[in-house]
């Protein structure tokens, strides 16, 4: 006779009613956006590029030709802005405006939460006599004092009214988006301490021209200025608006706190620099000439390796300039993309087990005679120019490998370096064979042998051809945090949310530090009756012996390596509230002093901000784990927990003890491996609160971050096995979070 089983009809019900829940209703409109239709009449680059940028040729326009010429001057020489300047410029900026539909003005500055801040105000005023006219003077130009107190400044803001200062930097030009000028500005305190990245930015472009002009004019007298360049790689990846607001952990901390991998990712590479899928595409082109307009010279886009990660990069502009558009296309990404019904992911390790996101921050000089430092050149004495600032280069990031860590470093860049093609945490510089062997024969050579002057005074380099290391600038090491690619230095441990402005400006205090010792002991040889380019080369030959430790081809994941690091003496710290701390070394102090990049008071309230932001990451990201956990994981286990008890408890009823104990084992299995991981879940849980609590007391800054990394993160990543386990296991129709299959694959 054979068995019927019987089933409560009410646990089917309850069970088709799970399956309607938020993941599954995200999905369904994941699936529903179409790319969006984009206009692209008259939109080419030569047509639209910065029209709504107030640059050099819109001034001639709107500013008389007597003021223009002082604005002109003031900008190219690092000149104070007067009064009566401003009052002039200003007349024309809002004219300018205004005809493109300005309504409001805002000073766009860069505080230190690692963003941009904008407050608007009307050009709406009374005059005298209580009639309404629209105003916008000078001294909103020259100085304003904007209600922030409320952004971290480390202590430096510490009266009762905490403000900051804010005033143009004219070597940024104003632009305008939607109904409001935007004016490029620093933020500085009452007593002028730097409160943003822009300031100290601006410092060391000064610092690095005038030691680098010093250097560079042993070579050639009509160098004038030297200009710092920076080309920046932007990373980033994108999730569909409906997927993202169904994960909590995306919406509140910019990255998944669980999920289990994908049975495919990247490992077929498939996605890399392959056909951009339709809707990416739509928005990369409404995002390209939003950017154009603003002047942003964006070049480049692709896919990376990750599923649904692309790339986005421009040409390579001033640094000052090329740090501020990598602001604003940040910002500007976020919006175009909601227009496509995305968000964009710009935290450094959205996903686990994939390739993170970077901005590798591509460095160079050029002097005002059209010439690349640190590019080869054609003849003997070119590449000793070159070599020269190579080496000092190499020397400034051996001397200083421990601050160029700590710029970069933060709780989100942690998660990505080490990991998934991303550079390790330890600082070195690949140069590629060529270029090792042409310095090696450098250090090997004689003074009088390696430099060669004859009758005619012509000189020879006797360390083979330099020209050649052009054939090495396809040598690519990602496991190198710092490169040679051929005419560049490629700082590529830059987080992809990371402002370049704090790496820039530590690679140049470092440099101009560097140069101005060279200098200064190549001079000391000149005075002892030394020609001037065997002393060069003397100095660059014994530089090439001190700083050869940070040189490192090989593999930076092993650890061999790190062992090896750790011998040579590099910085070898993985914990960023340690790395940190690099930034009041006394040598980092006395760094940042002499080339005015940042005082010591400016140098400790960045730690203290950094220290303070690593915590406050942390405290978020474990009680958004907490709150997902609780109401979200265990939930669904426990559901499909009673399903498989109810399950057993039928088939009992209806076998008998023998045949039911068989038939009943793989699901008794799965019933207690549930079990051991929900209560695994619940202890984590427990246990992260109390020490989250426990570090949350403590006062010292540092010491509270420190806690948070080596108390609250472990337990958090144990916590996301434990659930990452779970969601093996547990009946899919029963799971609520967007699982990384369709936050990865839908676009």
């Amino acid at each position: 006779m054979q068995l019927k089983l019987k089933f409560n009809p009410i646990i089917l019900q309850n069970q088709r009613k799970m399956t309607n829940n938020i993941r599954f209703e995200a999905l369904k409109l994941a699936w529903g956006h179409k790319p969006v239709e984009i206009e692209t009449t008259n939109k080419k680059a030569n047509v639209i590029f910065a029209q709504n940028v107030f640059t050099r040729e819109k001034m001639k326009e709107y500013i008389a030709s007597n003021i223009l010429e002082q604005l002109f001057d003031i900008m190219d020489n690092e000149k104070s802005l007067s009064r009566d300047i401003a009052n002039s410029v200003a007349i024309g900026m809002k004219k300018w405006a205004t005809e493109l539909g300005a309504t409001h003005y805002t000073h766009w500055f860069q505080p230190l939460t690692g963003g941009t801040a904008e407050k608007h105000d009307a050009f709406f005023d009374f005059d005298e006599n209580g009639k309404p006219i629209e105003k916008f003077s000078g001294s909103v130009l020259y100085q304003q004092e904007p209600d922030a107190s409320s952004f971290p400044s480390g202590g430096i803001r510490n009266t009762f009214e905490a403000r900051g200062y804010s005033a143009w930097d004219p070597s940024s030009p104003a632009f305008v988006i939607g109904d409001r000028l935007c004016i490029p500005t620093i933020f500085v305190a009452y007593t002028g301490e730097a409160l943003d990245y822009k300031t100290p930015l601006l410092r060391s472009i000064s610092a690095v021209n005038k030691a680098a002009v010093a250097v560079a004019n042993y070579f050639d007298r009509n160098v004038k200025s030297v200009t710092t360049y920076l080309g920046w790689e932007q990373e980033y990846f994108l999730v569909d608006e409906a997927l993202f607001s169904a994960r909590p952990d995306l919406l509140m901390t910019g990255r998944t706190l669980m999920g289990h991998y994908s049975s495919k990712n990247q490992q077929l590479d498939d996605h890399y620099f392959g056909i951009i899928p339709e809707r990416v595409l739509a928005f990369m082109t409404e995002l390209e000439t939003e950017a154009q307009k603003l002047g942003i010279p964006v070049k480049t886009r692709h896919n990376e390796v990750a599923p649904n990660q692309f790339e986005l990069a421009p040409i390579y502009e001033e640094a000052n300039l090329g740090s501020d558009h990598n602001q604003l296309i940040m910002s500007l990404m976020e919006q175009v993309a909601r227009h496509h019904h995305f968000r964009v992911l710009l935290h450094e390790k959205p996903y686990g087990g994939v390739n993170g996101s970077g901005k590798h921050c591509n460095w160079s000089l050029g002097t005002n005679t059209g010439v690349n430092l640190v590019a080869p050149g054609k003849n003997p004495y070119q590449n000793l120019q070159f070599v020269t600032f190579l080496v000092n280069v190499l020397k400034a990031v051996h001397r200083h490998n421990a601050v160029l860590k700590a710029s970069i470093a933060s709780a989100t860049n942690a998660h990505r370096l080490g990991a998934n093609e991303a550079p390790p945490a330890i600082i070195s510089v690949f140069l590629g064979t060529q270029l090792t062997e042409a310095l090696a024969q450098i250090e090997k050579a004689d003074v009088e042998k390696g430099i060669i002057i004859n009758a005619k005074k012509e000189m020879k380099l006797g360390v083979g051809n330099i020209p050649e290391i052009l054939l090495d600038n396809t040598d690519r090491n990602r496991t190198s945090p710092f490169a040679f690619t051929g005419n560049r230095f490629e700082f590529r441990a830059v987080g992809s949310s990371a402002n370049c402005a704090a790496a820039v400006l530590a690679l140049n205090a470092a440099v101009a530090e560097q140069l101005m010792m060279f200098k200064q002991e190549v001079d000391e040889l000149m005075e002892q009756g030394e020609a001037k380019e065997r002393a060069l080369f003397a100095i660059i030959k014994k530089y090439i012996g001190e700083c050869k430790d940070i040189r490192f081809d090989g593999n930076g994941y092993s650890d061999e390596w790190k062992a090896e690091a750790e011998k040579r003496g590099l910085d070898c710290e993985t914990s960023v509230p340690k790395i940190i701390d690099s930034y009041l070394s006394e040598r980092a102090v006395k760094m940042f002093g002499i080339t005015g990049v940042l005082s010591p008071a400016e140098l400790e309230s960045r730690c203290e901000v950094k220290w303070e932001n690593y915590s406050l990451k942390l405290q978020i990201e474990s009680r958004v784990l907490g709150d997902l956990v609780i109401n979200h994981v265990l939930p669904a286990a426990k559901r499909y927990q009673k399903t498989l008890l109810e399950k057993v408890a039928h088939v009992k009823q209806v076998f008998d003890n023998e045949e039911a104990k068989s038939m009943n084992e793989q699901d008794c299995l799965l019933i207690r491996r549930i079990e051991s991981h929900a209560s695994a879940i619940i202890a984590g849980v427990d246990k992260m609160t109390g020490l989250r609590v426990t570090a949350n007391h403590i006062e010292n800054q540092r010491e509270r971050a420190i806690a948070f990394h080596d108390t609250v993160v472990p337990v958090m990543e144990e916590i996301r096995k434990h659930v990452d386990e779970l969601e093996m296991w547990v009946d899919d129709q029963l799971w609520t979070l967007p699982k990384y299959r369709e936050l990865l694959f839908i676009r």
